[in-house]
């Protein structure tokens, strides 16, 4: 356990040390970093729902959709890579219909997409997308750190004991708690808190990274495994480190886009609009 645990401090610093450079550089660093974890999701998504077996054509369809979002999001081209993902999760809805074969083919060209392209377009390239990454990364870190302590102090009745027996109701709400006080605290490091519009995004993506937390869960036990893969030492699968920061990142992506319509549209920088500066 001694040695486990260790291995498991040891990839963590590396794994935190990796993310956080990445981000601090931004640009070209940043986007390879966001789609490598997209590829590799789909990696272990493909391998956990077997789609490989099930359905070879249709997965081999999913990773050239991943190729295709790569490419996109490698130079630079957000903007086209979001109707692109779109169209590529249709045509994988429409194979699966007139094949009959596994909608976890375009679920999973969804979620990786949209890891891959929430990252990239929440840091961007300015100063603000660095403020908004770090944003996102302390909501969701603090609330899976502060969950897992506060539901081990205190426990009490369980979250979702036929997704994740572990889970509780206690662990939820500090993680919360915590989570939108560190995000609190990373944006008044570089800006004063005018109203409660931050809390109440931090809010959100805390619940959000929890309920990406608990989908995971839900596929695995579905399946049938206990972790996404071994790529990790200590630590599992790429899916079992980013599972909140995916639906956290997704539904930041989500906010932005809902402003920007709303504003006509107009091109500006995603972090920026999270941040609302």
């Amino acid at each position: 356990m001694q040695a486990e645990l260790k291995l498991r401090i040891a990839s963590g610093v590396v794994l935190a040390a990796v993310a956080l450079g990445a981000t601090w550089a931004g640009g070209l660093a940043f986007q390879l970093l966001s789609v490598a974890i997209g590829l590799l999701v789909y990696y272990e998504w493909s391998t956990i729902t077997k789609l490989s077996e099930s359905d070879f054509q249709g997965n081999a369809f999913g990773w050239l959709s991943q190729a295709v979002i790569a490419i996109l999001v490698l130079f630079d081209y957000i903007h086209l890579s979001l109707p692109v993902l779109a169209a590529c999760s249709v045509l994988a809805g429409l194979w699966v219909v007139i094949r009959k074969t596994s909608w976890w083919l375009p679920g999973g060209i969804v979620y990786a997409g949209l890891t891959a392209v929430s990252l990239a377009a929440i840091r961007g390239a300015d100063y603000l997308g660095l403020v908004a990454m770090l944003f996102v990364f302390a909501v969701v870190w603090g609330t899976d750190i502060f969950a897992y302590f506060t539901g081990r102090a205190i426990g009490g009745p369980k979250l979702a004991p036929a997704i994740s027996p572990g889970k509780t109701w206690s662990g939820a709400l500090g993680g919360t708690t915590c989570g939108v006080l560190a995000g609190v605290v990373v944006f008044m490091a570089h800006f004063s808190l005018q109203d409660l519009r931050i809390p109440i995004i931090a809010l959100v993506l805390s619940v959000a990274s929890q309920i990406g937390d608990l989908f995971e869960s839900f596929i695995k036990r579905r399946f049938g495994v206990k972790d996404s893969s071994r790529l990790i030492p200590g630590h599992g699968g790429v899916m079992d480190r980013v599972d909140g920061l995916i639906f956290a990142c997704v539904a930041a992506l989500v906010l932005v886009l809902a402003q920007i319509l709303s504003a006509g549209g107009r091109a500006v920088a995603f972090g920026s609009v999270l941040l609302g500066l």
